[in-house]
């Protein structure tokens, strides 16, 4: 088998360079579409939890009963919980979002992580349902 070489005069050269900026143009805008995708997610969260302290802060300013105050006290912290979250997700997003365009720049390699923000960010949810879940049912 025999190996060929190119020289820098070689038009195979300068397409391979081409095809390597277009490759690194293409993960920029994925990274910026992942980032925004974040961003309106945990602009959801965020603005469903404010909505929650909302609603049953106003709830319980109009029945006061015993049950009824500790359900609306529940419900309040729940959405506390969900901006909390949200927020945090946002800045992990947008860090998430800095490593990888300054690892693009400098050529090094992309890394895949273990736990990526959305399998934990589906995690913490979901233990946060099943943990209010059980509030609810418990009390």
């Amino acid at each position: 088998m025999t190996r060929q070489t190119a020289s820098a005069a070689d038009p195979r050269v300068e397409l391979a360079h081409d095809r390597t900026d277009l490759a690194k143009l293409q993960t920029q805008l994925g990274l910026d579409r992942t980032t925004l995708a974040w961003i309106r997610t945990t602009l959801t969260i965020t603005t469903f939890g404010f909505g929650m302290i909302g609603y049953f802060r106003s709830l319980a300013e109009k029945t006061d009963t015993p049950r009824n105050v500790q359900l609306h006290q529940g419900a309040i912290k729940f959405g506390v919980t969900l901006v909390v979250l949200g927020i945090a997700a946002t800045v992990l997003s947008g860090i998430s979002h800095w490593v990888s365009l300054r690892s693009l720049r400098r050529g090094d390699d992309l890394v895949l992580t273990r736990w990526p923000l959305s399998v934990t960010l589906a995690m913490l949810l979901s233990i946060l349902g099943l943990s209010g879940l059980w509030f609810a049912l418990s009390h």
